[in-house]
């Protein structure tokens, strides 16, 4: 059997940072690892070849080459996803869809043409497809029935089948599921809340293709709250930090993880130690009321401004979610956002409007009280939210980008990165000096030109380095690494307002549209 796996494409969003790959001459950030985990699951006798459309287009002859194609995709993906979908029909090829988004609206890949839908998780529905393709079945739906999966079993991923160069980082994923109950979070309702771990064993061979394969940068630990099993987790770093020392430290690492990650300092020093050097957290918001409101508990049991400092001074990075738009929420929420971001001095703020994505707990809520909007989520960051929110939407929109636009001014964004720096612990982890490529060379020419010479940013950025070379230097290549996020920001301020400010108007406009609808029943 003649596989092509097909990721399809991501819009512009916030973590697409186009310009900051550019510096670097790669096209992605990370690869499709549900992609390349299914190649591993299904026959390895089978034939299989991968194609991120990220990076390209399918080819003829691949096209040509396949007697199925397996899509996978998330929400953000749905519209590439539902293209490419109608194409392989075109084509005459058999065509299978799974993931997060096939696996939450499945109804929009049959109707697309897909002939078989490979939900929830793949462990468990990738055989039933197998035997319905060996049976000779031309269609078929396979789920769990709410079974999860031992993530003991899953198999090294298939990182062969990537084009490592045009990837910044990998990724690797230990967990699934998140001991937490957030309103607004789909991934309880896809991975289930009780964390299932794979084995130390299971994750250091993974790490293990990767080093024979020749990867030495960046890996990403994809799990949702990395720490959700905090003691499969310190058994897992335990055997980690080991091998990274014997290995010469190949890989640094970053994840995400929940805030209450800061009272666990044991844990901290084991991450660090392990060469984890970022870590993503949920904050959501600052606002105690819309913390219990939206069962976010475990971010109110703790001061969060301490939190995320005690974090820093670990010696991991911290990055951070945001949402505004929660229910009972009072003006102000986005000035409110931007005094913790600067008060915490979070260099990367990801901000976005609430979304109802299906099937979580907000989203039947919003729907028996009938506040659902006609249309799903998008699934990105500058989208409006898809219910009726209880402070009129302009207002929110107004707040949403005046915060992102003044959270990433340039000389704002450069002054949060370098106070967050000077108190971040440096690495305990050495490996070997290296010669810089010519890629890297050039990419800190052209962030050093950028924002030492082109802009106004110039006297900060300057100013700024001197300082951490001199008090804190040993940090000083990631202090530029992430000073060079502003090059995707600049440009990303002005795509934020204006697809913000488009929508709003399409809003005003469809409101005067229904008045005048109504006018018009009424009148006769």
């Amino acid at each position: 059997m003649r596989v092509l796996l097909v990721y399809p494409q991501f819009p512009k969003t916030f973590w697409s940072f186009e310009k900051i790959l550019e510096l670097v001459d790669r096209k992605v950030l990370l690869p499709p690892l549900g992609l390349i985990t299914v190649a591993a699951i299904l026959p390895q006798t089978w034939e299989f070849k991968l194609v991120d459309q990220n990076i390209r287009p399918v080819t003829e002859a691949e096209w040509d080459w396949a007697e199925v194609v397996i899509f996978s995709a998330m929400i953000v993906q749905k519209k590439d996803l539902l293209a490419s979908i109608v194409e392989a029909k075109r084509r005459g090829k058999r065509v299978a869809a799974g993931g997060p988004y096939p696996t939450s609206i499945p109804e929009d890949c049959l109707n697309a043409g897909a002939d078989y839908l490979i939900l929830d998780e793949g462990e468990i529905t990738l055989p039933m497809f197998v035997e319905a393709i060996q049976n000779g079945e031309e269609c078929g739906t396979f789920r769990s029935d709410g079974d999860k999966p031992d993530v003991t079993t899953t198999p090294v991923p298939r990182f062969d089948l990537l084009e490592f160069d045009a990837y910044d980082s990998m990724s690797v994923q230990f967990s699934r599921g998140c001991p937490f109950q957030c309103e607004f979070c789909d991934i309880i309702v896809l991975y289930g809340r009780k964390p299932r771990t794979k084995t130390p064993e299971q994750l250091l061979a993974e790490l293990d293709r990767l080093y024979e394969l020749g990867w030495r940068r960046a890996v990403f630990m994809v799990d949702d709250n990395f720490i959700g099993n905090k003691r499969n987790v310190k058994l897992l770093l335990s055997e980690l930090k080991t091998w990274m020392a014997e290995h010469q430290y190949p890989f640094t690492f970053n994840t995400e993880a929940s805030v209450d990650l800061a009272q666990d300092e044991d844990l901290m020093q084991l991450m660090v130690e392990c060469n984890f050097n970022a870590v993503f957290l949920g904050i959501e918001t600052p606002d105690a009321d819309s913390l219990q409101l939206t069962k976010k508990f475990q971010n109110s049991r703790n001061s969060l401004v301490d939190s995320v400092l005690a974090i820093n001074r670990a010696g991991l990075r911290v990055m951070a979610g945001f949402i505004i738009g929660f229910d009972g929420e009072k003006t102000g929420a986005g000035d409110r956002i931007i005094e913790f971001v600067e008060q915490t001095t979070i260099p990367t703020a990801v901000f976005g409007v609430l979304q109802a994505l299906p099937h979580t707990a907000l989203w039947h809520r919003l729907e028996k009280e009938g506040r659902l909007l006609g249309h799903n989520s998008e699934g990105d960051q500058m989208t409006l939210m898809n219910f009726i929110p209880t402070r009129p939407v302009e207002e929110i929109a107004r707040e949403y980008i005046h915060a992102f636009c003044t959270l990433y001014e340039p000389k704002q964004f450069l002054d949060r990165t370098y106070r967050h720096f000077l108190n971040l612990a440096p690495s305990p982890c050495e490996a070997p000096a290296q010669m810089p490529s010519w890629i890297d060379l050039k990419a800190l020419a052209t962030v050093v030109w950028r924002q030492g010479f082109k802009r106004d940013t110039r006297w900060k950025f300057w100013q700024n380095l001197w300082g951490i070379l001199r008090h804190n230097p040993k940090v000083w290549t990631h202090y530029l690494t992430v000073c060079a996020h502003a090059e995707h920001f600049v440009e990303f301020r002005q795509l934020v307002r204006e697809q913000v400010e488009a929508q709003l108007a399409e809003f005003y406009w469809e409101e005067t549209r229904q008045e005048l609808k109504e006018n018009q029943v009424a009148a006769v």
